[in-house]
């Protein structure tokens, strides 16, 4: 247990603060919002500081320590190369408010994600604005709902999303003011179209989607059902969190979609934010483009009048912004160290990223198959199924644990908690919730033969185990089983720091 905030040490010890520039004495701070005592920093040495952040790492779980299968938007193997791009001074060091001539080599990695993205997702054009899947989300909604206004109909106020949608879109819907219809899935966990039919009219504006959708299986009847919401005179949304499924196989464009977002952080490897900034570009064709937020980096002559015209180049990069544009979402130019780090991934791999879909795929139903094969040959075949039918599914798939909490009262809960004690981050659980007690599973392209071969072994281990211990696990982690239910409804926010001190 690390005890970081009760080392107080000697006063002047550990890390000070530099003199101020200026002078403290011509400095004013109104009394109601000085302090009124120090604060409560710790005082420590470097050896102890670096050894509270080696404790915290070693607390923590990720891809870099083990096998991740989260489901949905599960965390991959990031190349270091890419943070070695990153870091270089000529990118790092780059700030926004510096003028066009001193950012020209970070503007033409922007201008060639906007193509490549465009390229690969069958778009017209593409904005890095957006630091968030769920605020491309959003931000393309906007652009939708803006493009609506601009001809006229403005009472299209209902966006469509199936029973198997991320939580995040009738989230993002409803945050810019639309009303949420649900449709049910059918029993093969496709899209419905006569629901489809059904609810589309003159008053919808998109349908929200994913393909492959949450259970993994690819909606065969998109092209049908997007031809049904343009033709009610609505617009496809995209959800790109499954991407990596099919890049370089087929694309949103192909499928008949108008807008799109990219998830950088697992289909171009971009790590996760750990609660910082990530990066959720959207694509949008063409009669979408006018609204996007902008700055957008795009080429044209260098003129006469430009700074430094001995440059041989013949072109010169420039930020600008659509001529309707809803404004921007995010301060600056998204989140340029996640576009750097994925271009470099792009970079690398080119064409070749095929090969990142098709391995995707491929691990998925192995690991599927392998799981079933194993549950098998242990005599616990019984304990689960498939969460729907389907001989094949693309990256991810999903297993319902009902048979098992009707038989013994062990549910996925349980046995999330007890891949914890074999030291395993647990799929995605009770998502998505048209499967009873489902658990969602996605390995990602990342992860070798025998890596899957051992989770399936202890998954099934797992299976095997008493009720007892399972409602008791993990008994091996730092933090034992908390209420849940409880922890997210009162949140710990601060250190709880002895007031006496």
């Amino acid at each position: 247990m690390s005890h970081l905030f009760e080392h107080h040490g000697a006063i002047g010890a550990g890390y000070r603060q530099p003199e101020p520039v200026i002078p403290k004495e011509t400095v004013i701070i109104p009394p109601a919002l000085a302090r009124q005592k120090a604060p409560r920093w710790p005082r420590i040495s470097e050896p102890e500081m670096v050894r509270h952040y080696t404790w915290l790492s070693r607390r923590n779980f990720g891809i870099d320590t083990g096998f991740y299968p989260l489901g949905s938007c599960t965390m991959k193997h990031n190349p270091r190369v890419n943070e070695v791009i990153a870091q270089m001074p000529g990118i790092a060091e780059m700030h926004p408010l510096q003028p066009e001539h001193h950012l020209q080599g970070l503007m033409a990695i922007f201008h060639e994600m906007q193509d490549m993205l465009a390229i690969c997702a069958g778009m017209d054009t593409v904005t890095l604005q957006p630091v968030a899947g769920a605020q491309g989300e959003f931000t393309a909604l906007r652009c939708i709902q803006e493009y609506f206004r601009s001809i006229g109909q403005t009472d299209r106020n209902k966006v469509i999303v199936p029973d198997s949608a991320h939580g995040t879109n009738p989230a993002s819907a409803a945050l810019a003011g639309y009303e949420i219809i649900e449709i049910p899935s059918n029993s093969d966990g496709r899209i419905n179209l006569d629901v489809l039919r059904a609810v589309v009219g003159d008053d919808t504006a998109a349908m929200m989607i994913t393909n492959p959708n949450t259970l993994g299986i690819f909606e065969e009847d998109i092209c049908e059902a997007t031809k049904i919401v343009h033709d009610a005179g609505g617009q496809m949304y995209y959800d790109g969190a499954n991407f990596n499924a099919i890049l370089g196989r087929t694309n949103p464009g192909l499928m008949g979609f108008d807008a799109v977002h990219y998830n950088l952080h697992k289909t171009f490897s971009q790590p996760h934010g750990g609660g910082g900034p990530g990066c959720g570009p959207i694509g949008v064709k063409s009669h979408l483009a006018p609204f996007l937020p902008g700055p957008l980096v795009r080429k044209r002559p260098i003129l006469a009048t430009d700074p430094l015209t001995l440059v041989n180049d013949e072109v010169w990069y420039h930020w600008y912004h659509p001529e309707k544009s809803i404004g921007k979402v995010q301060q600056w130019h998204g989140n340029a160290g996640a576009v750097v780090r994925c271009w470099a991934y792009y970079r690398r791999y080119g064409y070749e990223l095929k090969t990142m879909s098709d391995h995707a795929v491929l691990n998925a139903n192995y690991l599927r198959r392998r799981i079933m094969d194993e549950a098998q040959d242990k005599g616990l075949a019984h304990t689960f199924t498939d969460g729907v039918p389907s001989k094949l599914v693309k990256h991810e798939f999903t297993l319902s644990l009902a048979a098992m909490k009707g038989q013994n009262g062990i549910g996925a809960m349980d046995i999330a908690k007890g891949l914890l004690d074999k030291g395993y981050m647990a799929p995605t659980i009770y998502f998505p919730l048209v499967v009873d007690e489902c658990m969602m599973i996605e390995p990602t392209e990342t992860e070798s033969k025998e890596v899957l071969d051992e989770f399936a072994i202890r998954f099934v281990e797992v299976l095997g185990e008493d009720a007892d211990v399972l409602h008791a696990a993990p008994q091996t982690t730092d933090v034992r089983r908390v209420d849940e239910v409880y922890a997210a409804r009162n949140l710990c926010l601060s250190y709880p720091f002895d007031e006496e001190q």
